[in-house]
Order: structure tokens, then C-alpha cells, then sequence
């Protein structure tokens, strides 16, 4: 059966990106909480970046909380706007997480950790292919020119689907590439997932991309 390859592997190659405990009665109340504090930091980001820069370039936001505190790492692919100002920009969107919840009793405090190689991970690929798709450039160049990207970075394999109405077609459809080897019954093989909608002007198109990193 079909199933998240992030959620299949947890315990195994991957781990949460949200840390804490709660009773059960304040579960679901920590899990909006973590939802508003990931758009907070989204939206700010796309409000103040350059214009140049269009990609958001964040790959994941893991959460954790301890009792008086609630950290927040922000993992970045490119040195982006948030960089520049650092200590600024981070203060400034700090104020701004602070003030979307009123937690009195929780200190925030937000990090920001850049990554190696930015096309090893699935998101920023797609922040990528979503780019040139609304620059009209042909979703197969657009596939093929990811995949070389990331296969650069040496991973073990690479596959991307768009789904929807490809290029303006009346009649939705689903196209894929595969290059290299994707294991994903495979526990121990670490792959990295994500889905991402793009909107165009005939309609929102489905992006999935798995990338095989390595094997444990």
C-alpha cells in the first residue's frame, strides 16, 4: 500500500521534526501550535525576501519544546535574506512568532543552521521545478535539469511526478522520472520525501520527489 516514506522509516532513518510531550488532552493543542509557529515563520520569510530570490529555501523547521522554552532550528539551504541582517532578521521574526501566540510562561528562541549541498533535499528541488514551471519552461527539461542537480550531490537515486493539468492540457495527467535506484520498501533506506503544490494559471499541479540518500 501506499504510504508517507517519512512516517513508514520513523525510529529507523528518520526522526521527528517536532520534539515534546504532552498529556493527552493537550496534544492536539501543541500540534496547532507547532502548525501556527511553521506558517508564522513561512509567511515572514516570503513577505521580506528579496526580489531576486525566489525560492524560500527551507527545507524543514524542527519544533522542540521544554517547559519554559521552545526551540526552534530553521534548516536553510542557501544563505538567504535571513542571513544577511542575521541577527536582526532573527530577532525580528522572533518578535513576530512571539506575537502570533501569547505565551507568557515560554521563551522562544530561534536558530538557523545552512545546509551543504541545498539539492540533497526534496524541497528545495521543488521550490526549483515549481519555478520554472511558472516561467513556462517544459516540465520534462524542468524534471531532467532537478534530477542532474541533485544526482551532482552524490545520491544514490531520484525520482519526480507531476500530476495535473501538465502544460495546459485539458485532460489531467500523471508523468514521472526515475534515475537511479528509490528503495522504498526498504526500512534502512534513507529517503527523503515531499509533496509540493504548484499553483499555475491552468490550475494547481502535484509535485512528489523522492531522493534516495544512502543506505544505513
Amino acid at each position: 500500500q501506499k504510504i508517507n516514506p517519512l512516517g513508514f522509516r520513523l525510529g529507523t532513518t528518520q526522526s521527528h521534526h517536532s520534539f515534546w510531550f504532552a498529556q493527552p488532552k493537550n496534544y492536539s493543542a501543541g500540534l496547532q501550535e507547532d502548525e501556527k509557529i511553521r506558517n508564522c515563520i513561512k509567511n515572514y520569510i516570503q513577505k521580506n525576501r528579496k526580489i531576486s530570490a525566489n525560492s524560500e529555501g527551507i527545507t524543514h523547521i524542527e519544533i522542540k519544546k521544554q517547559i519554559d522554552l521552545i526551540r526552534v532550528i530553521i534548516h536553510i539551504g542557501f544563505p538567504n535574506l535571513l542571513l544577511e541582517g542575521q541577527k536582526r532578521g532573527i530577532e525580528e521574526l522572533r518578535m513576530n512568532v512571539q506575537k502570533e501566540f501569547h505565551s507568557v510562561n515560554q521563551r522562544l528562541n530561534i536558530t538557523i543552521t545552512q545546509l551543504e549541498q541545498p539539492y540533497r533535499h526534496p524541497n528545495i528541488l521543488a521550490e526549483y521545478i515549481a519555478l520554472q514551471l511558472k516561467n513556462r519552461v517544459s516540465f520534462r527539461k524542468a524534471m531532467k535539469k532537478a534530477i542532474e542537480l541533485t544526482k551532482k550531490t552524490g545520491t544514490k537515486g531520484v525520482q519526480v511526478q507531476i500530476a495535473g493539468r501538465i502544460d495546459g492540457k485539458e485532460i489531467a495527467r500523471v508523468e514521472w522520472i526515475r534515475k537511479g535506484r528509490v528503495p522504498l520498501q526498504t526500512i534502512r533506506a534513507k529517503i527523503d520525501h515531499c509533496s509540493y503544490p504548484i499553483r499555475t494559471i491552468y490550475g494547481v499541479l502535484g509535485l512528489k520527489i523522492w531522493i534516495f540518500v544512502d543506505e544505513e
